[in-house]
C-alpha cells in the first residue's frame, strides 16, 4: 500500500498588521513553533517523506472483483471482510489489500476473473493451429488478435488443417459447459472421407464402441442428402477434434476434410472464412441456457 506523506503545516500568515506578533492573527496550524519569534518557512519533502510510487502490475483486490461484474467495490469490501474472498487460496479480509492480475482470485469458491468478458465465434481456415503457445507457426490466436482487450482462450481444438467453427472467450462458466463430460455442448462435423462409408461402420459409431477400453460415443451420425456416402455428419460433445481422427484410423478410413459447422446453435451463417464475430446478446443467452 502506497502511503502519501508531507508536511501538515502550510507555513502561511493571515494577518491585518504588519508588525508585531500581538497583531498578528493565524489560521488554525500555522502557530508559530514555542520558543522561536517568527515563523519557519517549511522545508521541502525528504527522500524519507517522498511519496511511494504503486505498482501499475497490482489492482487493490476490492477493485479486481467489482471489474469482474459480480458486485461494487463497497461491496466487495463487505465480501472480503465476511471472508468469503480468497488471494491464491489463502483467505484475505485486509482493506485496501493489493493483488496481480495472474494471481488466483474465489469469491465464495468460484473464479474471478478482473476482465470484461468476451466471446468470440472465428471461422477457422486451414494452416492455423489451435494453441495459444508462442513458436508454433501461424495460430487461431493470430487471427483474433484485434477481436478484443481481454485475454481469450480457443475452447477446444481443431487441427491445424481443420476448418471451422471455434469459440473464444474467457469466461470459465462457458469453458465448464463444453468441457463437462455429461452435460457438454455438442458441435457438428461436417467430415469426409477417402472411401465411402460402409452401413455396418456408420451404425457400429451410431450404437457406440470401446477403443482401447474406451467407450467411444456420439450423438449423430449421417449421410448427407444428396451427396456420396464419404461425406457424412457427426454430432459430438466431445472438445477436441483428435477423437474423430481415432474413430474413423481405427475403422480403417482417412479423414480428407473436418469441418466444424455448428456449436450448438451457431452456425457459419454471414460468418466467411477466416473472419470472426462476438456473439449477439441472444446467442450468448441460449448458450447460457444449453
Amino acid at each position: 500500500m502506497s502511503r502519501h506523506q508531507g508536511d501538515k503545516g502550510s507555513g502561511k500568515v493571515s494577518g491585518r498588521g504588519g508588525g508585531t506578533s500581538r497583531n498578528n492573527s493565524y489560521a488554525r496550524g500555522n502557530a508559530p513553533l514555542k520558543g522561536q519569534g517568527g515563523f519557519t518557512k517549511p522545508s521541502s519533502p525528504t527522500k524519507e517523506t517522498s511519496v511511494h510510487k504503486s505498482n501499475p502490475n497490482e489492482i487493490r483486490l476490492n477493485k479486481y472483483i467489482a471489474n469482474s461484474g459480480i458486485c461494487s467495490r463497497r461491496e466487495a469490501d463487505v465480501h472480503i471482510s465476511t471472508g468469503l474472498v480468497t488471494v491464491n487460496g489463502k483467505v484475505i479480509t485486509e482493506m485496501g489489500y493489493k493483488v496481480k492480475l495472474d494471481d488466483e482470485i474465489r469469491y465464495d469458491g468460484a473464479r474471478v476473473n478482473p476482465e470484461k468478458k468476451a466471446y468470440v465465434l472465428l471461422n477457422k481456415p486451414k494452416g492455423f493451429a489451435t494453441t495459444t503457445s508462442e513458436g508454433k507457426g501461424r495460430t487461431v490466436m493470430d487471427l483474433v488478435a484485434n477481436a478484443t482487450t481481454s485475454r481469450i482462450k480457443p475452447i477446444g481444438r481443431l487441427g491445424r488443417n481443420s476448418l471451422g467453427l471455434l469459440l473464444f472467450t474467457n469466461d470459465e462458466a462457458i469453458v465448464e459447459k463444453f468441457t463437462n463430460s455429461k452435460n457438454g455442448i455438442a458441435r457438428l462435423f461436417h467430415i469426409e472421407l477417402d472411401k465411402n462409408l460402409k452401413l455396418e461402420d456408420l451404425k457400429k459409431i451410431q450404437s457406440g464402441f470401446k477403443i482401447e477400453g474406451k467407450l467411444i460415443a456420439v450423438e449423430e451420425i449421417s449421410y448427407i442428402d444428396g451427396a456420396s456416402k464419404n461425406e457424412i455428419g457427426l454430432k459430438i460433445k466431445n472438445t477436441g477434434s483428435t477423437i474423430l481422427r481415432t474413430i474413423f484410423d481405427y475403422l480403417k478410413y482417412e479423414i480428407i476434410s473436418l469441418d466444424c459447422v455448428a456449436i450448438g446453435h451457431l452456425t457459419k451463417k454471414d460468418l466467411p472464412r477466416g473472419h470472426w464475430k462476438h456473439l449477439t446478446e441472444q446467442e450468448l443467452n441460449t448458450l447460457k441456457m444449453l
